[in-house]
Order: structure tokens, then C-alpha cells, then sequence
């Protein structure tokens, strides 16, 4: 399907700083990477005083998603989103669900005498993307996976295309991206799925390796240039799961983001290197539920729990159900218009007018 593409472009986003060194402001950890290493992304490198991205059109995975696996209930309900993604990540969680493809770089440091077959991927230019994601029926592309901000020249080509295509743009990310990078992108970004992983800066800087304060003002930032946003906590039990987290997280939400904005409160499985914790108690992701809708969040949702009513939609004006779904279909939508039908309240989100149900996902690569 793909021919052979070694990956390698000049990056954006950075500037030099002397003695060949160079400074990174793709991402708020804003690197300072000497000539021949390799940024925390670990696929980013400094080449002779340049610095380069070695993942640019080279898909690791590429999948045709339900939009609700994102998760992203409040865009296009129902539809296809056109699922790509590269290696790499700016982020070291210990529970990382995708670690075998975000992870899988972590041992580089030195971008001297990189190869191709460095980074797995299959080559899949930008306008392909397109083309696939418009045969497949799909209304959007999601960057998802691993994390879309360290593969933005590639994401950032693909959406500008899309953008002429009227596809929609998705980012599902650890929303570490630098102001400059996000505004640049943001006339082609339609919505994002933030990960806030908890409200504890010790959970962030031991657990997952950065700072919440930079993750909290990203937030504000893409709330303030427009992008439809939606976030999701992953309860890892025994780190992030005291109902004082959930309260400041719902408080923050709904202050500095906006009471539409929805919530989705995920339910953690061991994996990496946290097999030894046990899965989330049902208990607390409806307590966590609970207090987000008690503190006046419209939209809270629980997440990897099929079945559950916390994956519905409701009314916050009246309470009537409006999209019943299982897993990541929707098997029920009763909106009219994007209103309710009861008494008519609009629905916040994008597209919230589709009815489309029951959508097949499947693997490209």
C-alpha cells in the first residue's frame, strides 16, 4: 500500500543557541538538545546544530475508529474518524495503554547515524490521508495513539489538507503542546480530547514526568482560541482517585473551561509498568461521576465501562436521555436539530445535528 519513506524533515519549532545546541519550543518541556542527542520525544534529534523530526509521513498505526472511541461524544455523534498516528511521546506514564508504539524510542539518545528502520512505520503522505479518510466515509482525522504534538509537521500538513477537504481535525493528547505551536495549528484544529490525568503536581512530575501547571494553562489555551475540547481523568487507584482530585478537577473545568465542556472519567486496566495496581472500582468512578455533575459540569461521562449510564448523554436542562450508547457505538440518538426533543435546549458540542448510528471500525495497518 505505502512505499519506503526514511521519515527524516527539518522540524519546526525550534531555535539555535549556540555551540551547535538547539532549543525546542514544540512542547512545554522546551528542550535544550546538543548537537547529536535526541529531545525527550525521542524523535526529535539535533543533527550539526539543526534539529530534525525523523517520523514525518511514516504511520505507525492507521485505523477507521468509531469518533466515540476517542473519546469525543460531542462531535459528530455517530461518525467515522480516519485514525493515525506515529511513534513516539513527550510523556513517560507508567500506565501507558499504547505504550508498545509511544514508548518504543525511549532507549535513543543520540540522533547521530539514525536509520530508518529506527522508527517503524509505514510511509503515508499527508494527501493520502485525505484521500483514505474521504473513501472511508470518515468526517474527521484523529492524531491519536500516541501523542499528536510530536509529530506535528506531520499532523499540521495532513490538517491543512483536510481543512480544504472539510474534514474535521482531531487532536487526542497529554495537551503539553507550547502556546506557539497550538496557535499555529488552531485554524485547522477542530476539536481535542485533553487527557488530565489528575490535580496533583506530584502525581504528574513522578508519575508521568511533567509539570500540571503548563498542562492547566494548554488547557485554558485551547479552550481560548475556539477549539471544541473535551477532557478525560484515567482513575489510577491509589494516585488519582480521592474524591478531593475529582472535586478540583470538576472545579477547574467548570471555571476555566466552561460548564459545557465534557467530562469523561475513565476506568484504569493494569498495564506497563503498573500491572501490579488493580483495576478502578466501579464505586468510585460513579462517585467521581456524581460530583462532577453535582458541581454543575453538564456533560460527565464514565469511561471502559460498557453499559454503563454514565456513557449516555442527558439533557442538562430537562434530564431526558438523549444518545444511549454501548462501548463506542451509539445504539440510540434523539436529538432534533441538536436540541433536545423535550425542551429544546441545545446541545453543546460540533455537530450535534448527526444521526448516524451503529458505525464499523476497523485496522489498515
Amino acid at each position: 500500500m505505502y512505499s519506503s519513506h526514511d521519515g527524516k524533515r527539518l522540524a519546526m519549532f525550534w531555535n539555535p543557541i549556540g555551540n551547535k545546541a538547539v532549543r525546542c519550543h514544540l512542547c512545554q518541556h522546551r528542550c535544550r538538545i546538543p548537537e547529536g542527542r535526541m529531545g525527550v520525544c525521542s524523535v526529535r534529534g539535533n543533527i550539526d546544530g539543526r534539529l530534525y523530526t525523523f517520523v514525518y509521513e511514516k504511520a505507525v498505526a492507521v485505523h477507521v475508529d468509531p469518533i466515540e472511541k476517542k473519546p469525543l461524544f460531542h462531535v459528530f455523534p455517530g461518525s467515522r474518524a480516519f485514525s493515525v498516528a506515529t511513534v513516539g511521546c513527550n510523556f513517560r506514564c507508567r500506565f501507558c495503554q499504547n505504550w508498545d508504539i509511544s514508548q518504543l524510542n525511549t532507549f535513543r539518545k543520540s540522533s547521530h547515524d539514525v536509520k530508518p528502520s529506527d522508527f517503524p512505520g509505514e510511509y503515508l503522505p499527508a494527501n493520502r490521508i485525505v484521500e483514505l479518510a474521504v473513501s472511508y466515509g470518515c468526517d474527521s482525522i484523529a492524531y491519536t495513539y500516541t501523542e499528536p504534538t510530536v509529530y506535528y509537521e506531520y499532523a499540521y500538513d495532513t490538517a491543512k489538507i483536510a481543512h480544504e477537504n472539510r474534514i474535521l481535525n482531531l487532536f487526542i493528547t497529554n495537551g503539553y503542546i507550547t502556546p506557539e505551536a497550538l496557535e499555529h495549528i488552531s485554524p485547522y484544529l477542530d476539536a481535542a480530547n485533553v487527557d488530565l490525568k489528575g490535580f496533583h503536581p506530584e502525581f504528574y512530575k513522578k508519575k508521568i514526568g511533567a509539570r500540571l501547571d503548563r498542562l492547566l494553562e494548554s488547557l485554558k489555551a485551547y479552550k481560548r482560541l475556539g477549539i471544541w475540547l473535551e477532557v478525560t481523568t484515567l482513575v489510577v487507584p491509589g494516585y488519582d482517585d480521592d474524591p478531593s482530585n475529582f472535586y478540583e478537577i470538576a472545579r477547574f473545568i467548570r471555571d476555566e473551561l466552561g460548564p459545557e465542556t465534557p467530562w469523561h472519567i475513565s476506568r484504569f486496566f493494569p498495564n506497563y509498568k503498573m500491572k501490579e495496581v488493580p483495576s478502578t472500582d466501579l464505586k468510585i468512578l460513579k462517585k467521581a461521576r456524581k460530583i462532577g455533575l453535582e458541581e454543575g459540569l453538564r456533560y460527565v461521562y464514565s469511561g471502559n465501562v460498557p453499559g454503563d449510564e454514565g456513557e449516555n448523554t442527558y439533557c442538562y436542562d430537562c434530564g431526558k436521555l438523549l444518545i444511549r450508547r454501548f462501548g463506542f457505538e451509539v445504539v440510540e440518538n434523539h436529538l432534533i436539530n441538536g436540541k433536545c426533543p423535550r425542551c429544546s435546549a441545545p446541545i453543546d458540542g460540533i455537530g450535534m445535528d448527526h444521526l448516524q448510528v451503529g458505525r464499523s471500525s476497523y485496522w489498515l495497518v
